[in-house]
Formats: C-alpha cells, sequence, structure tokens
C-alpha cells in the first residue's frame, strides 16, 4: 500500500498552522513504521525551506483559481494511478475549492481517498459563516463527502458535524498520535512564585475563544496578584488580544509573539496551567505539548480532549467557552498549586499529565487503527 498526505502548505512543523504539523508527524511515524509514505503540498511557493525530514515530499505550485489543479499535479496522479494499484490519498483539511477539483479527478482514476477536515465540521466551525458553507456545501463539498472512502474525524464534536452535513458518510473516529517533547532547560528562567497560565496557538478569537481566555484570566487575576498569562503566538487578531490585555491588571498578560522548537518548549514548561478555550478543534497539538511536559490544562469540550482530561485527571474542562467558568477553574487549579506542598503532590499531577499523552495518543498503538482505515478505503 502507498499513502499519498495531499495538503495545503509544505508539512513544516515549525509553522503556526496546526494541520501542517499533524501531517509531518504523522507521516513521519508511518515512514519509521515501514510504510510507503509521501506527502504532496499545494503552496503557491514551492522554495523547500523546511526542515530535513524522513518522508519524501513533492510540492505543487498552487494557480490563481482556487479550483484549478496544479498544473503538473494531474499528470503525476494519472503516472500514479497506472502503475501503483493499492495507493490511498490521505485529504486533510476542509472547504478548499482545490479538493473538489482533486476528488472528481481521483474518483476517475479510481484512486480512493480519505479525508480528515481538521475541525472544520465541527457544529461550530459549520455555524461560522454559515450561508456562505451552506452553498459552498451544496455546490461543492458534497461531491467531496459523497465520494469519500472515509471521512476521518479526531474527536466525537466532529462525528456529530458529520453527521448533520449526511447520515451515510463512512465515518472513522480516531485520533492522532503525539511524541513527547524532550524538556528543555528556558535560557531566561521566569521568576519564582508566580502562578503562570500559558496560551499557544493562532490568535484568531472565533476560533481560538481568545476574548473568554482573557477576561476570565483577567478576573482571576484581580484575585490572584501573583498570576500571569503567557499568550504564545500571532495571527490576526493580535491587535484585538493586546486591546483586551490592557484591561487586566496592569502587567499581568504577556504577548509573547510566535515562538517555535526549543524555545517554545522552554516557554511551556514553566507555566503551572494550559489554557485553551476554543469553540472549535480537530486535535489542538499545543494542549498535548504543555500536558506532555507535565503541566495541567484548561479545556473546553470543543477541544475533544475533555474525555482525556477527565478520565486522567489532569486538568479542568469547561462545557462552553465561558469567562466565569474560565476564572472558577483557575481558582480551583490554583488551590490546588498553593496546597502542594509537597514535591509527591506536584509530581503526582505531572505523571498523570503524562500518562495521559504515553497512553491515548501513543502513536505505536494507533498506527496499526490508520493502516485498518486506509485497507477500508482501498475495500470500499
Amino acid at each position: 500500500m502507498k499513502i499519498i498526505h495531499l495538503i495545503l502548505g509544505k508539512a513544516n512543523p515549525e509553522r503556526m498552522n496546526g494541520v501542517n504539523k499533524v501531517v509531518h508527524a504523522l507521516a513521519t511515524q508511518q515512514h519509521r513504521a515501514g510504510a510507503d509514505v509521501a506527502v504532496w503540498g499545494i503552496t503557491a511557493d514551492v522554495t523547500v525551506n523546511y526542515p530535513p525530514r524522513e518522508f519524501p515530499t513533492q510540492l505543487f505550485k498552487a494557480r490563481r483559481n482556487p479550483f484549478a489543479l496544479p498544473r503538473a499535479l494531474g499528470p503525476v496522479l494519472a503516472a500514479l494511478a497506472a502503475t501503483t494499484p493499492d495507493v490511498v490519498v490521505h485529504l486533510h483539511g476542509a472547504f478548499i475549492p482545490v479538493y473538489h477539483t482533486l476528488a472528481r479527478r481521483l474518483t476517475a482514476l479510481g484512486v480512493p481517498y480519505v479525508l480528515t477536515p481538521h475541525g472544520s465540521y465541527s457544529p461550530a466551525a459549520l455555524g461560522k459563516s454559515r450561508l456562505t458553507k451552506l452553498v459552498y456545501q451544496y455546490l461543492f463539498e458534497n461531491y467531496l463527502l459523497q465520494h469519500s472512502a472515509r471521512v476521518h474525524c479526531l474527536g466525537a464534536s466532529e462525528v456529530v458535524g458529520v453527521r448533520q452535513l449526511s447520515h451515510n458518510l463512512r465515518t472513522s473516529l480516531l485520533p492522532y498520535g503525539f511524541e513527547p517533547p524532550r524538556p528543555v532547560a528556558p535560557l531566561f528562567p521566569a521568576a519564582p512564585g508566580r502562578f503562570r497560565v500559558g496560551f499557544c496557538g493562532r490568535l484568531d478569537d472565533n476560533h481560538k475563544g481568545l476574548d473568554c481566555l482573557i477576561e476570565g484570566f483577567a478576573e482571576f487575576a484581580r484575585h490572584v496578584p501573583e498570576a500571569e498569562l503567557w499568550i504564545i503566538g500571532d495571527g490576526p487578531d493580535r491587535a484585538l488580544v493586546e486591546d483586551w490585555a490592557a484591561d487586566a491588571p496592569e502587567g499581568s498578560v504577556q504577548v509573547l509573539g510566535s515562538r517555535f522548537g526549543d524555545e517554545k518548549i522552554a516557554l511551556l514548561g514553566q507555566l503551572q496551567v494550559f489554557a485553551l478555550t476554543s469553540h472549535y478543534e480537530g486535535l489542538p497539538t499545543a494542549v498535548l505539548e504543555a500536558v506532555a511536559l507535565g503541566v495541567p490544562c484548561v479545556v473546553t469540550e470543543a477541544t475533544n480532549l475533555g474525555s482525556y482530561v477527565r478520565e486522567y485527571g489532569c486538568g479542568e474542562v469547561l462545557p462552553t467557552a465561558s469567562p466565569k467558568l474560565l476564572t472558577e477553574a483557575l481558582h480551583r487549579l490554583y488551590d490546588q498549586w498553593a496546597l502542594a506542598t509537597t514535591s509527591a503532590s506536584a509530581k503526582a499531577m505531572a505523571q498523570r499529565c503524562q500518562r495521559m499523552v504515553r497512553t491515548a495518543f501513543n502513536w505505536p498503538h494507533l498506527l496499526p487503527a490508520y493502516h485498518q482505515m486506509y485497507q477500508q478505503a482501498l475495500a470500499a
């Protein structure tokens, strides 16, 4: 079996784009397990400007018409279909115009494809620009969905959304795995005795619930003067975030901008709590990065991580993005932190966090399920 992961972008793990990070990790793990796997990327810039990787990558230059296939992609697909009978294409993302054209070409060639929408079909995501999406769905997205061999859902919220789109779609519910980062000593350690809450991700309020994060934290910080909020990342709403941060107690919110690699891991390792108040997600890697370092978290149900956080006892789960609920959750975690007078109690929490990542998101345990999903796609 040959697996082709096809994305918009280059699967560069040193970018804020979560889909590209996930595809890089999945292809890496599949390659290490002996799979014949490659990544194809559609991108405006075909320059190879990413770190060395273990799997082959082929970049195709995007065209001005968003529905048009890159010129070189059609012949490559035809040649692949003619020479490789057991190939599966794994598409990543949704509501992407070129995928409609690609789905038609793959269907004509008899090449099965799996679609991972990465959170785009969760009810909250579908509600954003709802009318536009309904029209697009009717004209284009339905073809992509109806001809997919499998719709791969990362979390329960996406299964709900997919069923709202169509009841007859073949779905697979399967999280991706996660390889824990190694702890990194910070070059500039933060001041001791502070209660640091952190966020890491794209600064997009409609997606990440940043107004809830800052408002809920600000109320918490008015009662806990040693509290700090570190916001790691960049995006279209950075100016809004900075404005909201100015309303919090002076100096309590730091907007740190994008950080990558060891620098980001060093910052996450200094947190007491990681908070993600998203309105929708596929499966956010930033939470897993923090929890793998032993940092407890506060997440919304929309992150698709709530069941894991409850099962392993490594944080708080909010039913929805509510500033009041976030404030209350931070107070509970602060009380636990303040009472953790022994290293044993703090170590126990860190161990529960790390156990969650090692157990529920273990790549060797999950890869056979991915292989089975591809086999089902070939047999469909």
